[in-house]
């Protein structure tokens, strides 16, 4: 009994030891990234950790907006290959719209229509529409206005607005998503996300080529945010959540109570047909319903790549699979606004798990199979 005590009082003492030195070494966050992800079962951010957050509400519309079902409406029973699919990778909300009416949805249970779930990096695209509304509102000059306009520290450094939306900043941050140690670990968990995003430097050619860096969004929206003089929460609500008829109050995760900065390059929850607008909104050059939300030229520019050969645009991952031009919205566990404009279809997934990748593609196995099994199902 007595080795039994001096063990646990042994194993304590390192327990808190080791919390002490996470202080000291300014790596605190861990301990809430252990709580939000470990000890809640999970070994990674889940699709429902935004309850583990704070966040910033962003109300539904006063005029809400429901999308007119199509005649063909749920006639058609997804494939065996789409639900083999949704089973194994955990799909919990999938919809097709034609021809701006919806066409399929189903959810799985204990989840609905009205579900929200954390879109992580489809949130990205979400804030490049930002951008598109902050320059059409004359809070941005334009694509090309340098981000030292904005932030002392980077006006010696050429890099804009515009290189931060598409990739090609050159900052120095490293996007990963394994060590608890990351720069991109830090931002998910710790409490003062300003501060970890104005350590960055410029460090490579900024506009000269494509590398995806979340950091790249997260100053993008703090951008807008100074540009705005308004947080992204409410700006986002009157430009694109009130006009567009949202039916559904949104999350968005902030770092923390006293800092309330959001999240831009991840991190907002909602539902599948509320983001299933952003992908109706840019297929139709920026018009909503008779109304021209965004200038149509940014959004053409916005939804093709930027780089020959990269498979990335202004804050929407692009794909050319079957033979169509694609532009994606695209969250980090398989979430998806897949609109194809040439045929009016917008395909959204939500759920919690990705497929493989393949050397050399651009997207996981289960992004060309979402395509390919809504062209069969509506017989295209």
């Amino acid at each position: 009994m007595k080795t039994l005590v001096r063990f646990f009082k042994g194993f304590l003492a390192l327990i808190l030891a080791l919390i002490a030195l996470l202080y000291i070494t300014d790596y605190e966050y861990i301990i809430k990234g252990v709580r939000v992800v470990y000890m809640t079962g999970h070994t990674t951010a889940f699709i429902d950790d935004h309850v583990y957050f704070e966040n910033e509400t962003i109300a539904k519309s006063d005029t809400p907006w429901e999308w007119p079902k199509h005649q063909d409406y749920n006639t058609v029973a997804a494939t065996e290959t789409l639900k083999q699919t949704n089973e194994a990778l955990g799909t919990v909300a999938f919809a097709i719209i034609k021809n701006d009416s919806l066409w399929y949805e189903n959810y799985a249970e204990g989840y609905s229509a009205s579900s929200q779930t954390n879109s992580f990096s489809m949130a990205k695209s979400i804030t490049t529409a930002l951008l598109g509304k902050a320059i059409k509102d004359g809070y941005i000059k334009s694509l090309d206005q340098p981000i030292g306009d904005f932030f002392d520290k980077y006006k010696d450094d050429k890099t804009t607005v515009g290189d931060l939306s598409s990739m090609a900043s050159g900052l120095d941050w490293e996007e990963s998503y394994k060590s608890p140690f990351s720069v991109t670990a830090r931002a998910y968990y710790d409490d003062d996300l300003a501060e970890t995003i104005l350590a960055q430097e410029v460090v490579d050619t900024p506009g000269a080529g494509f590398r995806y860096l979340s950091g790249n969004t997260q100053l993008l929206g703090m951008i807008i945010q100074e540009a705005t003089g308004k947080s992204l929460s409410e700006y986002l609500e009157i430009s694109f959540w009130q006009p567009l008829g949202m039916q559904q109050d949104a999350l968005w995760q902030i770092d923390d109570a006293e800092n309330r900065l959001a999240k831009s390059y991840c991190c907002i929850a909602s539902n599948a047909l509320d983001f299933a607008r952003f992908g109706r909104l840019f297929k139709n050059q920026g018009n909503w319903n008779g109304k021209q939300i965004l200038d149509s030229a940014f959004v053409a520019k916005a939804t093709v790549a930027r780089f020959q050969g990269e498979p990335y645009g202004y804050g929407f991952w692009i794909s050319d699979h079957m033979d169509k031009h694609i532009f994606v919205m695209r969250g980090i566990l398989g979430q998806y606004v897949i609109t194809i404009p040439e045929d009016d279809l917008i395909i959204v997934r939500l759920g919690h798990q990705l497929g493989s990748r393949q050397a050399g593609d651009d997207f996981t196995s289960d992004f060309y199979k979402y395509v390919e099994e809504a062209y069969a199902m509506i017989g295209n």
